[in-house]
């Protein structure tokens, strides 16, 4: 222990602005597929509507909304392997290229079929990158701004949902996906300069470059202490095989798949991806003064502040406690928000005075859901798992995200058009509380911990009995 803690003030004692920088550019891919996610939301009323060149049907429009999560299948199962092969940084690095594409493919689109395939396109740049990005921060990072770095995941991911609805909002459909096409570029240019992760280069047995890219990070020309903590790290891990099948074999792995489970879980089924994808569609709806576009910059805009807040809170008030009063208040919120619809359609009730409800409604959820919800669970992704089988975690991690999300997503359009657009609220809000549940039981604290330290606890725990028979 003293060994770590003396390598731990001598890495203080340099300059951690290479990881910054390292995590922005690394992130500016997750802003195109927070671009490519928020799309529909502007998109599909005017591809909807009666003046679009492109004859879209309202079922039609939630299979193109819902694409980009198909292709996640898949771009995570070649990613799963890639980021141990061929590496985080250039898995991250060729992301760009279909992300580019397939915004070219979307502003010349002259059908369905084409958008389809474009938005498949896409999801599977988002299964390469939602693998190896959280990985190769969560491997850059000292542990005392691990959790800031780790959560601009998601921070960033919001602000392409924002920055796709005001540029989609103002612009066409074509246009909107010719200006778009500009962020992978940048992406390819500034991040191709960044060292790889000297996990990567230890798992690769290349100890030269594992240490000069821990000199980069850290600052400081005397990594050996460091270097020798995570070489020995990545050794022990490399002896338990890092198998597919050490996932379920091992009982510390198996812990962490099942936390993993729980806080995607919690996340997707509150219905947040489904929330994205109609969310103008639920303004309009609603029947505001507010016209829907600006709702929902407003809407996105807050849900943006919030994740900011969250990442620059979470390394000092810890995971659980936001985790915890997150999921709480979006239960609230979700009811609101299905209360008002219901009164609406299903009774006599004039709610013509009461029309700010759902907005506020849908506002407060994504307040609160933004203080932990949105941030964390990903974040956590980069933490649980150790360095033999985080490739393969955060693959299977990305595919269980991907058909939770369609599933939801597809839920809301049918109980929308078949009961009314309270169901799906009311069904979210059920949700979070059984989210809720299993939260407080089975989600431990991960604050100021390093990813070994976070494996000894797995390894050391004795009152979580339940996880260890899932």
């Amino acid at each position: 222990m003293t060994i770590i803690t003396g390598s731990t003030q001598k890495i203080h004692q340099g300059s951690l602005n290479l990881q910054y920088l390292a995590a922005i550019t690394a992130t500016i891919n997750i802003i195109v597929s927070g671009m490519h996610y928020g799309w529909p939301s502007p998109s599909l009323p005017k591809l909807i509507s009666n003046t679009s060149a492109i004859h879209v049907t309202d079922n039609d429009g939630s299979w193109i909304a819902v694409m980009p999560l198909l292709g996640a299948l898949v771009g995570s199962l070649l990613a799963g392997t890639t980021v141990d092969i061929v590496g985080r940084k250039r898995t991250i690095i060729v992301s760009s290229i279909p992300y580019f594409f397939t915004w070219i493919m979307i502003a010349f689109a002259n059908s369905v079929l084409m958008l389809n395939i474009a938005r498949f396109i896409a999801g599977i740049a988002d299964g390469w990158v939602f693998t190896a990005v959280p990985v190769y921060i969560s491997e850059i990072s000292d542990p005392k701004i691990r959790g800031l770095l780790g959560s601009g995941v998601s921070v960033t991911w919001i602000f392409g949902l924002l920055l796709i609805n005001i540029i989609g909002s103002y612009l066409s459909v074509s246009m909107t996906a010719l200006v778009s096409s500009i962020l992978p570029v940048l992406a390819l240019l500034t991040f191709s300069f960044v060292p790889e992760s000297p996990y990567f280069y230890l798992i690769r047995s290349n100890v030269d470059e594992a240490r000069k890219s821990l000199q980069k990070f850290k600052g400081v020309e005397d990594v050996e202490n460091e270097l020798n903590r995570v070489d020995l790290a990545v050794k022990a891990d490399a002896e338990k095989s890092g198998k597919f099948l050490e996932l379920f074999t091992n009982k510390n792995n198996r812990k962490a798949v099942f936390i993993m489970m729980i806080l995607r879980g919690a996340q997707q089924m509150s219905g947040t991806t489904a929330v994205t994808f109609y969310t103008q569609s639920i303004f309009l709806e609603a029947g505001d003064k507010i016209s829907a576009e600006v709702a929902t910059i407003i809407y996105v805009s807050v849900q943006l502040l919030l994740s900011c807040f969250c990442s620059s809170i979470v390394d000092k008030a810890g995971r659980r406690p936001l985790l915890l009063t997150s999921i709480t208040g979006s239960a609230f919120f979700l009811f609101m928000e299905g209360a008002y619809f219901y009164i609406k359609s299903c009774t006599t009730i004039d709610v013509t005075s009461f029309s700010v409800v759902p907005v506020v409604a849908l506002i407060g959820f994504i307040v609160i859901f933004s203080l932990g919800m949105q941030t964390i669970p990903i974040l956590m992704l980069g933490e649980l798992f150790s360095s033999s089988v985080k490739g393969f975690a955060l693959c299977i991690a990305d595919i269980y995200f991907a058909v939770i999300a369609t599933i939801v997503s597809k839920f809301f359009q049918i109980m929308k058009d078949s009961f009314g657009m309270y169901a799906p609220f009311f069904a979210f809000s059920c949700s979070c509380v059984i989210g809720l549940v299993l939260i407080a039981l089975f989600v431990p604290e991960t604050k100021g911990k390093t990813l070994e330290d976070i494996q000894t606890n797995f390894r050391n725990e004795k009152n979580n009995k339940s996880i260890e028979d899932a």
